[in-house]
């Protein structure tokens, strides 16, 4: 495998890694399970990939004198490799690993992400002209070599050894969780004790803003036929139920337990809501949102309790989102607004 080659490799592992990542955050059924295996393997592939990038290129930038660069590559090479470690350790651990207030997930998360620019800046100068598309001129003549790409035995030889990293790494950190007594979820988090309060994490850190809940109101907009305003005995007059669903936070845990509120169906049907509707929006107080499509949103819950309790300011009193086709990012906290579009 060429430089050339080797680098472009690295470039689009890398994005994949962090596509399939971003991707997780919302997965929740487990008709996605696929994207959580992909980037499991992916992981291997990446780590086989950067360790054929080093035994290449430090020598070379060594012998060279190229000092700043080496300097840098070194950087990219233990932010990827601490990365890769953190999902691996994750995933073989058995338990809920943390770093004090952060689970090693979150870490790894965070360090795959600061990755992908890193890796964008130590590539680009050198590979650009690579990722560029060819110009009319070259595109007219098919004859020239650099338009004809050559699969080599090595390259294939290549390609299957990472194939193989990728599938190897991720079957023998599953299988050293399964000999650890580790239980995680197809999304990769590891199960609390069921049936309590879950712990109140955001994904910022941000903290619970402060609501009165007597002042407290929900705006119904958008296309619907009968605009609302509902304060809090509004909102329950509409109708309670209670719901077991699981919350899967992106930190790494999960938890099942009984949600008790109103149907978001019902305040749609109540809002008059047109059947042509295609997108329903779910807006905190703080200004974070997400968007459902109408079937996800008629198995939604406006929650006002959990576990038989009121439910507690961190998570999201006094409403709080319920979606269980989600991850715990759309379980939007302190909603002050629905939006139908």
């Amino acid at each position: 495998m060429t430089p050339a080659t080797l680098d472009r490799l690295l470039a689009v592992l890398v994005l994949a890694m962090a596509g399939t990542g971003l991707a997780t955050l919302r997965a929740g059924t487990e008709a996605s399970e696929w994207v959580y295996v992909a980037h499991g393997v992916l992981a291997g592939a990446l780590g086989a990939a950067i360790v054929a990038k080093v035994r290449r290129s430090v020598p070379r930038a060594a012998g060279t004198g190229r000092r700043a660069r080496l300097l840098y590559g070194l950087v990219v090479t233990l932010v990827a490799a601490a990365a890769l470690s953190g999902g691996y350790l994750w995933v073989a651990g058995g338990e809920l690993l943390t770093v004090g207030s952060w689970t090693i997930l979150t870490l790894h998360a965070w360090l795959g992400l600061a990755l992908v620019p890193l890796v964008a800046v130590h590539l680009l100068p050198r590979r650009w002209r690579l990722l560029r598309l060819p110009s009319r001129a070259v595109l007219a003549t098919p004859s020239r070599g650099a338009l004809r790409p050559r699969l080599t035995r090595r390259t294939v030889v290549s390609g299957g050894v990472l194939a193989l990293a990728g599938i190897g790494g991720y079957a023998t950190a599953a299988l050293a969780d399964r000999l650890r007594g580790g239980e995680r979820r197809f999304t990769g988090s590891r199960f609390l004790p069921s049936g309590g309060i879950p712990p109140p994490t955001t994904f910022f850190g941000e903290p619970a803003p402060p609501i009165d809940p007597g002042s407290w109101r929900l705006t119904v907009s958008g296309r619907v036929d009968r605009p609302l305003d509902l304060d809090l005995a509004d909102l329950v007059a509409l109708g309670e139920r209670d719901a077991l669903a699981v919350l899967d936070c992106t930190s790494g845990w999960a938890m099942e337990t009984t949600w008790r509120g109103v149907p978001l169906g019902a305040v749609l049907r109540a809002a008059e809501a047109p059947s042509g509707v295609r997108r329903v929006t779910i807006r905190s107080v703080t200004g974070w949102s997400t968007t459902l499509t109408v079937a996800e949103a008629d198995g939604c819950l406006l929650a006002t309790k959990v576990a038989g309790s009121s439910l507690p300011e961190p998570n999201g009193a006094p409403v709080r989102l319920v979606v269980p086709s989600r991850r715990g990012l759309d379980w939007i906290k302190w909603v002050s607004e629905v939006s139908v579009g």
